[in-house]
């Protein structure tokens, strides 16, 4: 089972952050080697199965009917481009297929076609993850009987900041699918977005949520906003790069034994930034060009980070 520490309080999750920054990232370099290879890193691909017309309004997305921008809404994929998508991420070295798709919630028709998906990615040996929105009762346990290994449903910011950006659907309702998720026996993936205008406390505020939880993430994305043209959140302020590694130390220190992943926001980071997120426990990222609908560091320029940092992937990323 995946524990956190006894720390828990916001105060005290704000004293970890404030710490000077060599001793924040010596600290969760300590904590990650106790748990981790701290020079491997977990590889996955991240399919949009369902791209666009999405009902949600959360201020940060593309995909939704709320937002004037460029995406064009597409229908759920058929099976074999899923099997096609699976042979790929096999052949590239990802030890995970993450399908996501864009809806608030799925029908029960939609939850059998997902099934389908989810047995062709374990043909090919990869772990199976989804994100689907709300998950109402029973659509869980038959992800979980059809082989699914982790659901992500992101918490995305704090409570308290969470109306900021998102005015749809309620941070109770997110609570509420990953209960549900947990109760079916299945993983969870859950993290947040950082630079949409939240304060520290408030990124504090959603890690104490998640170690909160009667049972820790298995693994945590850590999202830098990207900004698209067309969202209420397109002219968003960047977040600070020494912040952002701040908050996957802090991840690390408060989740050991999780899956922490550098996600989205990659392509816009200098090496050196992601070197130090790796460095302050990072150990997780999505291989390919895309993220859904934005932009993701190639593959190339990812082996030749790894090679130039002396990573190796925990698996069989980067098949030559």
């Amino acid at each position: 089972m995946n524990t956190t520490t006894p720390t828990q309080t916001l105060d005290a999750i704000l004293e970890i952050y404030a710490r000077p920054f060599n001793d924040l990232i010596f600290e969760a370099q300590r904590v990650h080697r106790l748990h981790f290879d701290p020079n491997a890193i977990q590889c996955s691909t991240l399919l949009s199965i369902k791209t666009g017309g999405c009902s949600e309004d959360c201020g940060y997305c593309s995909q939704s009917v709320h937002h004037r921008t460029a995406l064009k809404a597409e229908a759920l994929m058929d099976i074999e481009q899923v099997r096609a998508a699976a042979q790929e991420a096999k052949a590239n070295g990802a030890q995970r297929l993450c399908m996501g798709a864009a809806w608030r919630s799925p029908h029960d028709k939609d939850i059998e076609k997902v099934a389908a998906m989810i047995s062709v990615v374990k043909e090919y040996g990869l772990e199976s993850c989804a994100t689907l929105g709300m998950l109402k009762p029973g659509q869980a346990e038959r992800l979980q009987n059809a082989g699914l290994d982790y659901y992500n449903h992101n918490l995305d910011t704090s409570p308290e900041f969470y109306g900021e950006v998102i005015h749809t659907r309620s941070y109770q309702d997110r609570l509420d699918t990953l209960e549900a998720v947990r109760d079916a026996g299945i993983k969870i993936c859950s993290g947040g977005i950082l630079g949409m205008g939240e304060s520290r406390r408030d990124r504090a505020r959603m890690l104490q949520v998640l170690a909160q939880l009667p049972q820790a993430p298995e693994s945590i994305p850590i999202n830098a906003l990207v900004p698209i043209p067309g969202t209420p959140l397109e002219t968003a302020e960047p977040i600070d790069g020494f912040e952002f590694v701040r908050t996957i130390a802090v991840t690390r220190i408060l989740f050991p034994s999780a899956y922490v992943r550098l996600s989205a926001g990659r392509e816009a980071m200098r090496d050196e930034l992601q070197a130090l997120a790796f460095l302050a426990g990072a150990n997780s990222i999505f291989l390919g060009d895309r993220l859904l609908t934005t932009g993701n560091a190639s593959t190339g320029h990812d082996q030749a980070l790894f090679k130039r940092l002396g990573l190796h992937p925990s698996g069989s990323c980067f098949h030559a």
